[in-house]
Parts: structure tokens; sequence; C-alpha cells
């Protein structure tokens, strides 16, 4: 059973930074595709990065130039590096895992295994 905890969230000033982590277990996740989501109160869950197997990344454009997502297939670990956070970054991220293995693409509707989230909040 795949098991995904996420880790880093906290409260931040605006312009700061935090690294999100995400622990995966329950498989071996170097041939599948893994990104972060995020969900505003009120909203719906949104698309923030992924990452491919092979490296390839996407992400959602209001947070290109900011964020960086990256992974460590020894440790079955990805990681999104958040820089000059603003006050609508604010909500909680999960962690997600593609459905399928060797997909070269990303597509949000794919993913298939989430974490519990952790909170992010940036005061302005």
């Amino acid at each position: 059973q795949v098991q995904l905890v996420e880790s880093g969230g906290g409260l931040v000033q605006a312009g700061g930074s935090l690294r999100l982590s995400c622990a995966a277990s329950g498989g071996t996740f170097r041939s599948y595709v893994m990104g972060w989501f995020r969900q505003a109160p009120g909203t719906e869950r949104e698309f923030v990065a992924a990452i491919t197997w092979s490296g390839g990344t996407r992400y959602t454009d209001s947070v290109k130039g900011r964020f960086t997502i990256s992974r460590d297939n020894a440790k079955n670990a990805v990681y999104l590096q958040m820089n000059s956070l603003k006050s609508e970054d604010t909500a909680v991220y999960y962690c997600a895992v593609d459905k399928t293995p060797y997909r070269t693409t990303i597509e949000p509707r794919t993913f298939g295994s989430w974490g519990q989230g952790t909170q992010v909040t940036v005061s302005s």
C-alpha cells in the first residue's frame, strides 16, 4: 500500500522560503511521476508541480521561477523548494504519485495516491 508523508510546512513571512519533503513507501517510485498539489480554504485542489522519472518538470504558471521540484530516487523522496513566498501560496500542500509508471508527460488528472498534506501559511 502506497504511503506518502509530507513534512516541512509551517508559518513564514512573505518573501521567505520553505522546503517541503515527501517520503514515499509501499513500493518503488523511481519510475513514476511524482508531484505536489495544494488546496486553499474554499477552493479546489490545484496542481503545483511535478517531476517525471527521467527528471522532466512541469509547474503551474503562478509558481514558475519561485518553486523548484526535485527528487531522490534512492530515498523514494520528492521535494519542493519554495522561494519568494506570497500570501496566495497559503494552502495545504499534498504530495502525489502518478497511477502509471514510465509516463513521459505530466497530466494532473493521472495522479492516484495522495499524502495527508502539510500546512503552509504565508503571512503578509
